[in-house]
């Protein structure tokens, strides 16, 4: 098995305190998390205070909470929830109804499920503690500073079955400001060599950081744009990974913390190496069972693919099985 997540850009430089423009761009544009950690920022008051002045009116909720809540790990969608989001906009200092707005579907939030909150890094690799060292290695936070908004993928088979070459195409957008910088964390199939796979960067981009973990066969790169983008700001771009060293490969998988607009994938295989059957699936995490598994078809140039649109965070992928 083979799996690829994106976890997000690491920023250029030191983040200082939010502005008020800043402020009003995240409550305007949302989601629901940056706006909330941005106002928390900006009135510059700690988890604890914050939820000392909740119980003072009479309302519960744990810094825990607080904190997955402006991480975007959670969405607060519970009645009770929502009442303590009116109450926090009020302890912020911000419009009443300007948080509570971005809980709305049409923000991406939540009607009484949490579906759509982030997922972590653990849920979406399963060599979680590998992971994680990888990114404190590239400086990068646990918190995402972009978000997708599009991206489509090449995935071509070798005559061994093995995974060659995959090229993406993605579209992020900046949801933090003076980020200038992508962070992408590949995992290849059981027996590859992390020492001979290629990073190449074909469009404004260009190779930063490499760093890699051959007992868990993963590689993160850092993808290097020409300068910081600004709060909101969209940033399309391109690169290929080559590999082609790893065993049989018998699926293709692509893990979003965040909802994306739309994603397409497409495998190619390399004839006469052709899967008797294909089928897509997703998961809500690394080791949860496959669900929504439905049989794709071969077509006449020997290629499968699946589409998503407004996809909710969680892992989507291919499979196939050879004869």
């Amino acid at each position: 098995m083979r799996t690829d997540t994106h976890p997000g850009g690491a920023g250029g430089a030191v983040q200082g305190d939010p502005s008020d423009d800043a402020l009003t761009e995240a409550l305007r544009t949302g989601p629901f998390h940056l706006a909330l950690r941005t106002a928390v920022r900006r009135r510059g008051l700690a988890l604890h205070r914050i939820r000392h002045h909740l119980a003072e009116q009479g309302l519960q909720v744990s810094v825990t909470s607080l904190s997955y809540w402006q991480r975007g790990e959670r969405i607060p969608a519970r009645p009770e929830s929502v009442q303590v989001v009116r109450a926090l906009e009020h302890i912020l200092g911000i419009a009443p109804g300007a948080l509570v707005r971005l809980l709305e579907p049409t923000h991406g939030g939540a009607t009484g499920t949490t579906t759509r909150a982030a997922r972590r890094y653990q849920e979406l690799i399963g060599s979680d503690t590998a992971v994680l060292h990888l990114l404190d290695q590239l400086d990068c936070p646990t918190e995402d500073r972009l978000h997708t908004v599009s991206q489509s993928e090449q995935v071509r088979l070798g005559p061994r079955r093995e995974l060659w070459r995959r090229e993406i195409q993605q579209l992020v957008r900046a949801h933090r400001g003076n980020v200038d910088r992508y962070v992408s964390i590949y995992e290849g199939d059981p027996g590859c060599d992390m020492t001979r796979v290629r990073i190449d960067p074909l469009d404004n981009c260009r190779l930063g950081r490499v760093r890699s973990d051959q007992a868990a066969c993963l590689l993160a790169v850092e993808l290097v744009f020409d300068r910081p983008l600004s709060l909101g700001e969209t940033q399309p771009f391109r690169y290929r990974v080559t590999d082609g060293t790893g065993g049989e490969c018998t699926e293709y998988t692509r893990g979003f913390r965040y909802p994306v607009g739309h994603y397409l994938l497409q495998v190619y295989f390399t004839p006469p190496a052709l899967p008797v059957r294909c089928y897509r699936f997703t998961r809500r995490s690394a080791h949860a069972p496959r669900h929504r598994v439905t049989p794709v078809p071969l077509n006449g140039y020997h290629s499968a693919h699946l589409t998503e649109q407004d996809s909710s965070p969680g892992i989507v992928g291919l499979a196939w099985e050879w004869d």
